[in-house]
């Protein structure tokens, strides 16, 4: 492990000379690619240099624990220091996720359980919105189809980083860990009698995809144009505005009918289209290299449900890793790090054992 370290130091340090060199941002694009690989090395260089000098540390107070025994409790602070460093450097060298440092496209559709599903989709959108707002993330609302008591049938909404992201603090680095099946136990407000129902929600996320990323020819396309539905402004409901757009060798399906004009709607559909064509090509190589498959937590069949809120007992559940807390009312308001978090911990300590493996 620590021969790749020290590699890895040589290549920080040419990274920071060549970042330097006032030549090297004439050409945005490559010193973008430059500074983004920097900014990755930079903790395993501080964290690695970090772990030699408790390494030194304990030297030091060994040769002083020879004259002097009290010097023996500086030799165990030191070791166990080292021995954090040492796990915290092992993670670090886990392999990320490409895609950690994309912004994303999140897509909440309501499930069975009619309006109340509809409601809590609505309930999970302001989450998401809230939980931006903390981190300092920006939204924009692509496309929506509300339900009759101001729920969401189907709501899309892009999400992005404010200038460059820390590594692993990217906004799919952290909302990758949503895309599933959410499940509500409450009282609704549609119910008269009091008693707790149980619905669903699903959530889809897909990094967003820049144009280059994915070829989308012109005749494997159709496109449909149909009036728009649900409240709206005055073009609701009185021009062919809304756009479905069908990829054909695919058959994946995007829409969108939000915009006023026909025009704005086909370009928010395409965003869309994109996002999930790259996200159905990232989930067929996953499924062709099983061991990084089996690594992921994120890979965990998105028709299984994976997190309960309760409202009666204020609880908030993760199915995939255990977690459990009672504050389901501040996770609702956007304190959602503690429970993603806990799919991070997961999910790296599953890539770090499959390291280990081989």
């Amino acid at each position: 492990m620590f021969e790749a370290v020290e590699e890895l130091l040589v290549e920080h340090a040419d990274l920071e000379t060549r970042l330097a060199d006032p030549s090297v941002h004439a050409d945005q694009n490559n010193a973008r690619k430059l500074a983004k690989r920097y900014a990755e090395l930079t903790p395993i260089t501080r964290v690695y240099r970090q772990w030699r000098q408790a390494g030194e540390d304990i030297e030091a107070a060994r040769e002083l624990a020879a004259e002097d025994p009290e010097f023996l409790a500086e030799v165990k602070d030191s070791e166990a220091r080292r021995d954090e460093l040492t796990e915290e450097l092992r993670l670090l060298l886990v392999p990320r996720d490409p895609s950690d440092d994309k912004d994303v496209i999140l897509e909440i559709k309501a499930g069975e359980g009619g309006e109340e599903s509809a409601l809590f989709a609505g309930d999970l959108l302001r989450m998401y919105l809230r939980f931006a707002e903390r981190v300092g993330w920006k939204t924009e609302l692509i496309d929506s189809n509300e339900s009759d008591l101001g729920g969401y049938k189907d709501v899309s909404v892009a999400v992005k980083t404010k200038g460059n992201a820390e590594p692993g603090q990217g906004v799919w680095a952290r909302l990758k860990y949503e895309g599933g099946v959410h499940r509500v136990q409450r009282v609704p407000a549609t119910e008269s009698q009091g008693r707790i129902h149980t619905s669903a929600a699903g959530v889809l996320v897909t990094p967003e995809a820049e144009e280059v990323e994915v070829e989308i020819l012109a005749n494997d396309l159709r496109i449909d144009v149909y009036r728009s539905s649900g409240p709206g402004g005055q073009s609701v409901n009185t021009t062919d505005s809304a756009v479905r757009i069908t990829h054909l060798p695919t058959g994946i399906v995007a829409s969108c009918q939000n915009e006023k004009s026909q025009l704005q709607n086909k370009e928010q559909a395409m965003r869309i289209l994109r996002s999930r064509l790259l996200a159905a090509a990232q989930e067929e190589a996953e499924r062709e290299a099983s061991d990084a498959r089996r690594s992921q937590v994120r890979t965990v069949d998105r028709s299984e449900r994976i997190r309960t809120y309760n409202y009666p007992e204020n609880r908030i559940s993760d199915h995939r890793t255990g977690f459990k807390a009672y504050n389901l009312d501040q996770v609702l308001d956007g304190d959602l790090n503690a429970v993603i978090q806990s799919c991070v911990d997961k999910d790296a300590a599953a890539k770090l054992a499959a390291a280990q493996e081989n």
